[in-house]
């Protein structure tokens, strides 16, 4: 995605839920921290729910598709906390959802309300214009257009994860394959190697980009509203089957918990909206000193060989480094200490191939600086109690605090926005 071309398949791994009715954008606006003015039509936006206590649920991508239907596309917590939002108020909306595919399906057809693509790189503007047979529409950022596929005309959300330029297409589930032939015909015929990437390597462009997407939801804690929703969560649900992977371990689930100013989401909140979901307790939050920052941190490349090294030696090995996806739990917490003391953690660890390291983000106090080596504590306390995971020791791995995004290509090619944007 950073000197070619390449193809996300995102139809299966995603929720979608789509919110209808008189009463969807007030909705939405209440359950979300966001500003709903001069949210148009054909417009796509980053929603972020918090709980009463200000602490962040999930994300999705929300698109409005007309004045009274909106679609939003993301993780489960999110689309959990909707579902029972929408009928805990009793709001005048209508609700359908359609889960992220299974993981294994046995054999059995796989459908979906749409199918969705992403293409990105330099070099995607030579095939989106040969698949349109001509030029396309110049799209703004996070805005939506049409365009053409072959015989099929597709909504378009200009959209990039790393930097580069790009699309994020969908429609209705029965053209996939067609959309999916036209494409890589598109590409052949420009002259393009477009890539298609495998589900591994696409969550790592989210390191270069600087988007955390799996913080443990705050929902574990907390009365009225909270304790409701725990209680309507099934049994088999993300946030009852989740766990937390990694060398930070607290008695109190509540210091795994983020607000959306330590992930850079504090200038998304509407504060002139008459009232929210968490509205109060966000306000006593803001320029609080005890506020953490989100940061990059770059492995160091000595230390990542030597545990890796430890798996071809005798003894316990450390914790294995997977590539290229280095976790290994539904939210990640690894210690980060300067000077023997705990200043952040590290939640969510890939290797990038485009930088050739290992990368992590997460969040650290504010007198942490760019350029501070960090101690990162990786792997669980001895005796680890988790099924799948194997039997290791912690090691020591320096880390180097970076920007975010770490990519000079989205610093630079991103307006200002929560990839940016510290507490």
């Amino acid at each position: 995605w950073r000197d070619g071309a390449v193809l996300f398949d995102q139809s299966h791994h995603m929720d979608e839920v789509i919110v209808e009715g008189p009463q969807a954008e007030e909705f939405l606006a209440c359950h979300g921290i966001n500003s709903f003015a001069n949210f148009d039509l054909n417009r796509a936006k980053h929603y972020v729910p918090v709980t009463p206590n200000g602490h962040v649920i999930g994300d999705h991508i929300v698109f409005r598709e007309r004045e009274d239907k909106f679609i939003l596309v993301g993780r489960a917590p999110t689309s959990n906390w909707l579902m029972f939002a929408a009928a805990w108020g009793k709001w005048n909306v209508r609700l359908r959802y359609d889960p992220r595919s299974p993981s294994r399906p046995d054999g059995e057809r796989v459908l979906r309300e749409h199918y969705r693509y992403q293409i990105q790189g330099p070099d995607v503007p030579k095939v989106i214009e040969k698949m349109n047979g001509g030029a396309v529409p110049d799209i703004r950022f996070f805005h939506v257009d049409w365009i053409n596929i072959g015989s099929r005309r597709v909504q378009a959300l200009r959209h990039g994860m790393a930097g580069a330029p790009g699309l994020e297409i969908w429609g209705p589930y029965k053209d996939k394959h067609y959309v999916h032939s036209t494409i890589l015909e598109a590409a052949r015929d420009a002259g393009v190697d477009l890539v298609q990437c495998g589900s591994r390597a696409y969550a790592t462009n989210t390191l270069e980009s600087g988007w955390i997407p799996s913080p443990l939801p705050g929902i574990y804690t907390g009365d009225g509203m909270l304790a409701d929703y725990r209680d309507w969560l099934g049994s088999d649900s993300y946030e009852a089957t989740g766990a937390i992977g990694g060398s930070f371990v607290s008695d109190n689930i509540e210091d795994y918990y983020v607000n959306p100013f330590e992930l850079g989401y504090g200038f998304y909140i509407g504060w002139k909206k008459s009232d929210f979901v968490g509205k109060d307790a966000l306000a006593s939050m803001k320029d609080a000193p005890t506020n953490r920052k989100k940061a990059t941190f770059e492995w160091n490349r000595e230390d990542v060989l030597n545990v890796i090294a430890s798996s071809f030696e005798d003894g316990t090995p450390c914790k294995w480094i997977d590539f290229p996806m280095v976790n290994y739990a539904s939210s990640s917490a690894d210690m980060l200490l300067q000077d023997d003391s705990m200043v952040g953690m590290s939640m969510f660890t890939s290797y990038s191939w485009n930088e050739r390291c290992v990368l992590s983000l997460g969040v650290v106090n504010q007198d942490v600086e760019i350029g501070d080596v960090l101690t990162l504590k990786w792997g669980e306390p001895e005796l680890t109690q988790k099924t799948s995971t194997e039997p290791h020791r912690q090691a020591d791995v320096r880390v180097r605090v970076s920007p975010t995004p770490f990519a000079s290509e989205a610093r630079e090619s991103y307006a200002e926005s929560w990839r940016t944007r510290i507490a």
